[in-house]
């Protein structure tokens, strides 16, 4: 009897200390897993911190480059800068993640860098031009895209920079896309340039109110602009506009 009780004892005794193996086990394992998981939270912080360098070297880049392009124009000064600007507010009246999204920016800022291959006697020219002149000036979306076409971080950027002058109605240039085979953000950019070119002054015409400028645009819907996309203007407050041009240098 005393031999049974002492066997039973051992057994207790022997499955006591496996438990606690299996407990110091799995403590073990516990703060491995701890140290596993501070270890990914450091490399995915370091690694995040890596991209917003990046992206911060990515925006100065495209910057510099627009105010390249700007410099060459007075009248258009900063016109990069505010159609940005308009064009991000239209993409968020729009509830698109468009303007979350660094490539559309960068698009809109370098819309016309194949401007830089645009003769002076064109770009200064003080009145209109003629179709000759027309036609010189409408290959710089195609010599912008060429010149972007090796920079790869720019992705879907050259999207705009080829198709900004595409037309709803698909009269537009320089592949004549028609509706919705223009990319979005080519088309919301097309009623943020409008808008810019209407609401400043030219050297060969004046510029218009903005409540002129938005009419206009409304009467281009389903023609010149994506419909849904002068709804989308048509929400975003003046305000907002007016905020854009005064920090750009337009109103004070």
């Amino acid at each position: 009897m005393a031999s049974s009780e002492q066997s039973r004892d051992e057994q207790v005794a022997a499955l006591r200390a496996e438990l606690e193996d299996v407990r110091a086990e799995a403590a073990a394992q516990s703060r491995q897993l701890e140290r596993y998981a501070a270890d990914l939270r450091e490399t995915f912080k370091s690694e995040r911190e890596q991209r917003s360098r990046l992206q911060d070297s990515y925006m100065a880049t495209v910057r510099a480059l627009s105010n390249a392009v700007e410099a060459r124009d007075a009248y258009t000064g900063k016109h990069a800068e505010r159609v940005a600007a308009y064009g991000l507010e239209i993409a968020r009246a729009m509830g698109s993640s468009l303007a979350d999204d660094p490539q559309t920016e960068f698009g809109f800022l370098l819309h016309d860098i194949g401007k830089v291959a645009v003769p002076d006697a064109i770009l200064y020219k003080p009145e209109p031009l003629t179709p000759e002149e027309r036609t010189l000036m409408a290959r710089h979306p195609d010599i912008g895209a060429q010149i972007l076409r090796g920079i790869e971080f720019l992705g879907e950027a050259k999207a705009v920079v080829r198709h900004h002058h595409e037309r709803w109605d698909g009269d537009g240039y320089p592949d004549g896309l028609r509706g919705e085979e223009i990319p979005l953000a080519a088309r919301v950019f097309a009623v943020a340039d409008t808008l810019d070119a209407l609401t400043t002054d030219r050297p060969y015409r004046p510029a218009v109110s903005l409540g002129a400028a938005r009419a206009t645009i409304v009467e281009s819907a389903g023609t010149q602009f994506d419909p849904e996309i002068v709804v989308a203007f048509a929400s975003v407050p003046d305000d907002a506009i007016e905020h854009i041009r005064r920090e750009a240098g337009v109103l004070t």
